[in-house]
Parts: structure tokens; C-alpha cells; sequence
């Protein structure tokens, strides 16, 4: 389990050296809809993709520009996906990056693009490309929260934190912001997820940290089973904190922050799943491997069928037996047992593979509340893990029938 870190204000700019701000750009018909974050030196970065084939054009600029390890800016728009938009969308995607920089200062290469919203629809890049210049005259350390929300599709809250800690000598802040309410399926995807901090360190180190927290937090998400074809999560390391060389513990201390910044971003997507009304949290103990965990706690936080029990205060601990015995872990199925927890109390609904006479009345009122906990222990090993979802409601589908309209 990550260390716990008391918040502080400020968003994405509470590192040192970062600014911001979002704007409605006529990408959307009233929101915000334009996000520039910039720092003001260049900044160590590292980034992971989604592992769809079908990749939008600013995930393949982005990577390109990424490839030597450096950045002074990100730019983002929603509204547009610029996804199977062709040579065009491509070009897009580099023109977004060439307006950035000419924007704030600084080279193409040196631009982080993204965009989230509509597949198939090119860019209004008359729109784009006044958005980006409106936003650069507005960078303040005050925009954090404007470009949180200018990142936003169908979320219905901001989503957005920073922490510090202590750090080779100096305070350190790390801080993030993230999109994501449907297609939400991470491998990686599926949602944007810009994180900032002051803190100096090698790329290296960055990198391995970003992917090894992206694997606990972000790919333990799940709203509907569909990974993205834009989404990313990128972080800059601006080293304006001026602390010294990192030592091993140190490392960890930092990788423990990420994770926590990571993990409480996570929670807020899925508890702000498409027409969700409840946030489910799928606990794994027990198990032989990490992995094994994660396959189990996935699954059972993907599983339509667990949803849809959730969704109804239907206590029905067979289907999350079911959808630990097919997410392809090798479990014994005679060994694990099923608790249901929230704030209304704890109840055990199997042992050992069978059926336990549980209060019905008290599993109900478990399930009224928000926030739910699924415990499963596999009783195979020492190694766990958790997985976010929330339930399937009649509102997600309506949302996502009517999605272009």
C-alpha cells in the first residue's frame, strides 16, 4: 500500500516553475475546451500510451517528440479525438505543436499534444490554433484548475491534486490532473493524465517509476471494457525544487508519492464512470503473485454482471466468484473467500468456495451505500492488489447513445 500525503492547493502548477490555463476555444459549444501547461525550464518527461492498435495522431507526435526525454510544454484539446483522421490529423497534430512552441517559447520537439473527444472528425484547426495563442496569453500560476477543466468530455467533476514531501534536501511537489468517465479500460488508456513535479530526477528513473505506478492505479481501472485509442499519461520533472541526487530510499519515497497522486486520480475516474452512481473497489488478498491479484481484481471490477448486481443492492457473490474464475489467474476455487464492505459494515458472504448464511438485510444495506468494497482472499499466497469500477446504471447507456448528438 502507498504512503498516505495530506493535499495542498494549487493543482497541476503547485510544483515550482509550472504554469497554466484553459480556455473555450469553440472546440465545444460552452465549456472550456483548450489546456496549455507549460514550464517555465525544460523538463525532464516520460510517457505511457494506450496499448490500442488503432493509436490518434497526437499520441504518435507526442511519442515522436518524447523520444529524447525532454519537454517545456503540453498542449490538449477536447471535443475532437483527431483519431483515424488520417495524413491530416497527423499534420494536425504536428501544427498543434508547432503553434504551441512558437506560442510559449520554446521547439516542436519540446510539445506534449493531446486531444480527447469525437473519432473520425478532423480538427477545426482555425479554432485550434487561435486557442492555443489565447491560452498562452493567459499562462498563470492561477490556471491550474481551468486547464483541468478544459481536459474534461463527459466527466461531471475536475479531477485534480497535488502533494509534497521531503526529497534529496529540499520539499518536493508532485501533482497531477486527469480526464476519463467512459472508454475507460486502461492497457494503457483510457484517459489523459498530465502530471507535474519540481522534484530533479534522471529520466531513467522517471520513466520506470511512471510505469510501474500506471500499472497499480491507472490500469486498474475499469468503467465499460473499452480501451481508447488517444489516451496517455505524461509527466514533466522540471527540477525547480533544486534538490540533490535521489538515493535508493529516496526513489522509493518518490515512486510512493506518484503512486498516491496516481491512486487518487484513479478513484476519481471511476467513481465518475458514465452515469455511474456508485464507486466500486475490488480488493485482492491472497494471491501467489502480483499479477495474479491484479488478472482477479480486474476482472471482478469489469464484470457486467457484478455492475449490474451493484447497481441493484443485489448481493449476488456468485457472479464475483465467476468473474475471478475466468480472468485467467490460477486460482483454486475452493479456497477463496468473499466479503462485501462499506461504510454500513462488513459481511462474509463465502468461505472455501461456499455459500455462507449471510443477513441478506445487512448485505442490502452494504450496498445502498456509494462507495462499495468487494474483498476477495485467495488464500494462495501474501501478494494483493486493487481494482477500481463503479456499476453499470440505465444512464450509461443513454449517454452513450446519443454520444455525437
Amino acid at each position: 500500500m502507498t504512503q498516505d500525503f495530506q493535499p495542498v492547493a494549487g493543482g497541476i502548477t503547485a510544483p515550482r516553475g509550472f504554469v497554466a490555463a484553459g480556455i473555450h476555444a469553440g472546440l465545444k459549444k460552452e465549456k472550456l475546451d483548450l489546456a496549455l501547461i507549460v514550464s517555465e525550464v525544460p523538463a525532464t518527461a516520460a510517457a505511457v500510451y494506450t496499448r490500442n492498435r488503432v493509436k490518434a495522431a497526437p499520441l504518435r507526435v507526442t511519442a515522436e517528440h518524447l523520444k529524447a526525454g525532454l519537454a517545456r510544454a503540453i498542449v490538449a484539446n477536447s471535443g475532437y479525438a483527431n483519431a483515424c483522421t488520417g495524413e491530416r490529423g497527423y499534420r494536425d497534430a504536428r501544427e498543434m505543436a508547432v503553434v504551441t512552441a512558437g506560442a510559449v517559447g520554446c521547439e516542436p520537439w519540446q510539445v506534449v499534444v493531446a486531444s480527447t473527444g469525437v473519432i473520425g472528425v478532423p480538427l477545426p484547426m482555425d479554432k485550434v490554433t487561435a486557442g492555443i495563442q489565447a491560452a498562452a496569453a493567459r499562462l498563470a500560476v492561477e490556471g491550474g484548475r481551468d486547464a483541468a477543466a478544459a481536459i474534461m468530455t463527459t466527466d461531471t467533476r475536475i479531477k485534480e491534486i497535488a502533494i509534497q514531501l521531503p526529497l534529496g534536501g529540499e520539499t518536493v511537489t508532485i501533482a497531477g490532473i486527469a480526464k476519463g468517465s467512459g472508454m475507460i479500460h486502461p492497457n494503457m488508456g483510457t484517459m489523459l493524465c498530465f502530471l507535474t513535479t519540481d522534484a530533479a530526477i534522471e529520466q531513467e528513473d522517471l520513466e520506470q517509476a511512471l510505469r510501474v505506478v500506471v500499472d497499480r492505479t491507472f490500469n486498474m481501472v475499469t468503467v465499460d471494457g473499452d480501451t481508447s485509442t488517444n489516451d496517455m499519461a505524461v509527466i514533466l520533472a522540471n527540477g525547480c525544487a533544486g534538490n540533490a541526487p535521489l538515493t535508493i530510499e529516496e526513489h522509493a519515497a518518490f515512486r510512493s508519492g506518484l503512486e498516491y497522486v496516481c491512486r487518487y486520480l484513479a478513484r476519481l475516474i471511476a467513481r465518475d464512470g458514465e452515469g455511474a452512481s456508485k464507486l466500486i473497489t475490488v480488493e485482492v488478498y491472497g494471491a501467489a503473485s502480483e499479477v495474479e491479484a491484479r488478472q482477479v481484481a480486474r476482472s471482478v471490477a469489469g464484470s457486467n454482471l457484478v455492475k449490474s448486481a451493484i447497481f441493484g443492492a443485489d448481493a449476488n457473490w456468485g457472479r464475483i466468484i465467476c468473474a475471478a474464475g475466468y480472468s485467467g489467474a490460477e486460482i483454486d476455487p475452493d479456497k477463496i473467500d468473499i466479503y462485501l464492505e462499506s461504510h454500513a459494515g462488513r459481511e462474509q458472504m463465502a468461505a472455501g468456495g461456499e455459500p455462507l448464511p449471510f443477513s441478506e438485510a445487512k448485505a442490502a444495506a452494504i450496498l445502498a451505500e456509494e462507495e462499495i468494497t468487494i474483498i476477495l482472499d485467495l488464500n494462495r499466497g501474501r501478494a494483493a492488489a486493487t481494482a477500481w469500477g463503479c456499476d453499470l446504471t440505465y444512464d450509461y447507456v443513454k449517454i452513450n447513445a446519443s454520444y455525437r448528438t
